[in-house]
């Protein structure tokens, strides 16, 4: 299935995955420092108006990775205390890379991520 093209759009915006894919790239780092994935949300945030339909759903699911992480994140950080937050927090980190490689993959077969508000994988 092929992206469908949106007239609004130039040409040369349609097929360029470059941004998504940083963005992409930008999450998988922000378990590792936190500051990177604050880039790629803001960066999915401003990207997402101009982008056509088919990369909407991925700007979406970026967006939603990041405060899903973020929520978990700060979960595990206060069960910290009660010994269960380095788990939580390792189980956040690979939940988190996860979405980045299935997100990456649907994205570079040019296709809409199926289940963008889904907040499991």
């Amino acid at each position: 299935m092929s992206p469908i093209k949106d007239p609004a759009v130039p040409p040369a915006l349609q097929d360029d995955k470059t941004l998504p894919v940083i963005i992409y790239i930008l999450l998988a780092l922000g378990p590792f420092n936190g500051f990177t994935a604050v880039i790629g949300a803001i960066l999915a945030y401003v990207s997402k108006a101009a982008a056509p339909e088919w990369m909407q759903s991925h700007y979406i699911f970026q967006i939603r990775t990041f405060w899903l992480w973020l929520l978990f994140s700060c979960i595990g950080g206060v069960l910290v205390i009660a010994g269960i937050g380095l788990v939580i927090l390792a189980a956040v980190g690979i939940w988190a890379a996860m979405r980045c490689i299935l997100g990456l993959s649907w994205l570079l077969k040019g296709q809409a991520y199926p289940t963008p508000r889904n907040w499991m994988i």
